[in-house]
């Protein structure tokens, strides 16, 4: 078999680490000892393999010499035992992915990987360098069933306690069908409910003091505040929380397995799922990934297009977000109008894309079909009466005094707590750093277009939603550009990866046919390769890691999605604080639990 790519191949004698992030170890004969080779990817970010032993030496080293904050991004896993692509890369059969990003202006990124043997499938935990490592890692060894030696409290984190395996395993059945009719005995039965009784101490809880007597409550897991499937166990001395545990998973339908088993094109309406309020802009990363390991251009017109759609989500997303905040905090009017704005924000997508919430409808190489007719009123019609809504709901909530005691001073966190639990988005920009990966990482037509990145100073619950209440603005700004500057030209790339290919150019020849049929059926085999794409998402950034092993379906579809890392930080932010104001948090921290669960 052919590629239209060289197959990425590994230098284990680099005389030079690229980027930033990795120039320390360009500099340092110690650091240079531990590598074991570097990595070419097809995203050209740098990739180098380090010596189990020194992992935790050099990513402290790493973070201690950055000159600005570095934030553990992701940390997952890849089970190699049944890749076929991996020359140059150290032979194992498992290895741990660390995605470093520094928060400068160019948002620069690095991967550290480790490969771990079938005999030892442990690593030291590096929850001491970074906090929000903590699930990361529980989920590794949920999952891939990969140890992290002196992690503070390494349990399940995404399936239930009972369950057997780790289910990103190859190994793992991937379907109900692949397994035996299912049964459950009385024994059965007993431990499943046995697994189910609270322990204080096995939720790594404690007494606090010896004089008091602590009450144990549980939030969720169907609680309207807690915004779907989510459990808080709170621990309380009198009316005050003393620890908080998330405990998440309810939700949890093996997104990264789906994408092992559905080919290039049809996993796209899976990734709608995820963030369910950010419709195409969950499309976004995933398409942009899957462009980047198959060498696809997408034109001007189709990038400006995907903008203008995803922009138009992050509006609906925040007024969800905006409406149900205030109602969480018993202000109840203001959900009603706010619903209504979004109504008008699907009735456009709904004429562009032929469905609301979940249209599916970027592709590979540029989105699905051209602009309706008419489409150009809608939109301008909508950019004109929003702003004046805005300001009435200004009135209504952001000066109204009650609301403002109940948020301003409340859940508030620092530029550099932020970074190290992984905050990003609105959550990040509302500690004070201007930080947009739209702006410090370019990607479609983002560097063509104007806007600001609005901030808060004090990072507290007022500051947050001040933050998404003007990313509305500036969203609208971006879309009255990209209606004013629409580029004329084709929605699709002429590249033979692009799926669906044009339907019209099926009449040619019956060559042609089969073409047309084979990738819609199919999907295009992708090159061997792995690169991945982050966008600046409705709750921070979201990013899907690609692996492709010269197939029709991905061999490793990771996703990292704003959520899951945000919710890590309950804990700090409860602590102290009345129930009441932990309602204001949650509703501030502006997530869903399809995003966290996956």
């Amino acid at each position: 078999m052919t590629f239209p790519l060289p197959v990425e191949t590994t230098s284990p004698k680099a005389e030079d680490f690229p980027g930033r992030i990795l120039g320390l170890l360009r500099h340092s004969d110690e650091f240079s000892a531990v590598i074991q080779s570097v990595q070419i990817t097809r995203d050209n970010v740098p990739t180098v393999w380090l010596k189990r032993a020194e992992l935790h030496h050099v990513l402290a080293a790493l973070k201690n010499a950055a000159t600005a904050p570095l934030m553990l991004f992701d940390l997952t896993a890849i089970d190699e035992r049944e890749r076929t692509y991996r020359e140059g890369q150290p032979d194992a059969p498992f290895t741990v992915l660390y995605h470093l990003m520094l928060l400068d202006r160019n948002a620069e990124e690095a991967r550290v990987k480790v490969a771990l043997s079938a005999e030892d499938l442990s690593l030291p935990t590096i929850t001491d360098l970074w906090c929000n490592a903590n699930w990361y890692e529980r989920e590794v060894w949920d999952l891939f069933g990969i140890r992290f030696e002196g992690h503070p409290f390494l349990r399940r984190i995404l399936t239930p306690p009972t369950w057997t395996g780790h289910p990103l395993r190859k190994d793992h059945h991937a379907r109900a069908t692949e397994m035996p009719p299912y049964s459950l005995t009385e024994d059965q039965e007993e431990h499943e409910q046995a697994a189910m009784r609270f322990d204080p101490s096995v939720w790594g809880m404690k007494r606090h003091n010896d004089h008091s007597d602590f009450m144990f409550l549980n939030l969720g897991p169907n609680h309207p505040s807690v915004h779907g499937v989510f459990r808080i166990v709170l621990q309380l001395e009198g009316e005050l929380i003393v620890d908080a545990v998330p405990d998440i998973g309810f939700h949890h339908r093996g997104a990264e397995k789906m994408g092992e088993r559905q080919s290039w094109h049809t996993y796209i309406p899976y990734t709608d799922r995820v963030d369910y309020l950010g419709g195409v802009m969950n499309n976004f990363p995933y398409v942009m990934a899957v462009e980047t390991l198959g060498g696809i251009t997408v034109p001007p017109r189709a990038q400006m297009i995907r903008v203008m759609l995803a922009e138009l989500f992050r509006i609906a997303s925040h007024l969800v977000f905006y409406g149900t905040m205030v109602q969480d905090v018993g202000q109840l009017s203001p959900v009603f109008y706010m619903f209504t704005d979004r109504e008008r924000v699907f009735g456009i997508i709904e004429a562009i894309c032929g469905f609301r919430m979940h249209p599916a409808w970027f592709r590979i190489g540029g989105v699905a079909m051209d602009l309706p007719k008419g489409w150009e009123g809608l939109i301008r019609s909508f950019l004109d009466d929003l702003p004046k809504r805005l300001d009435e709901y200004d009135a209504m909530v952001m000066r109204n005094p009650i609301f403002q005691a109940r948020t301003r001073g409340v859940g508030a966190y620092t530029t550099a707590e932020a970074v190290e639990w992984g905050v990003t988005g609105p959550g990040l920009r509302a500690t004070g750093l201007e930080w947009d990966y739209r702006r410090q990482a370019p990607y479609a037509c983002y560097d063509q277009l104007e806007f600001d990145i609005p901030t808060g100073n004090r990072g507290d619950c007022y500051d947050r939603i001040a933050v998404h209440i003007e990313e509305i603005r500036q969203s609208l700004r971006i879309i009255r550009q990209c209606v004013d500057n629409m580029p004329e030209g084709p929605i699709k790339a002429a590249h033979p990866l692009t799926t669906p290919p044009p339907k019209a150019r099926t009449m040619q020849d019956i060559e042609t046919l089969i073409h047309h049929f084979l990738s819609v059926s199919w999907g295009p085999v992708l090159p061997p390769g792995e690169a991945r794409a982050c966008v600046e998402g409705t709750k921070g950034l979201n990013s899907y890691f690609l692996i492709s092993d010269g197939e029709t379906m991905s061999y490793r579809t990771r996703i990292r999605t704003p959520s899951f890392a945000h919710l890590q930080m309950i804990p700090l932010l409860s602590r102290g604080i009345m129930i009441a104001d932990l309602i204001a948090i949650l509703g501030s921290i502006d997530f869903v639990m399809a995003d966290v669960d996956r």
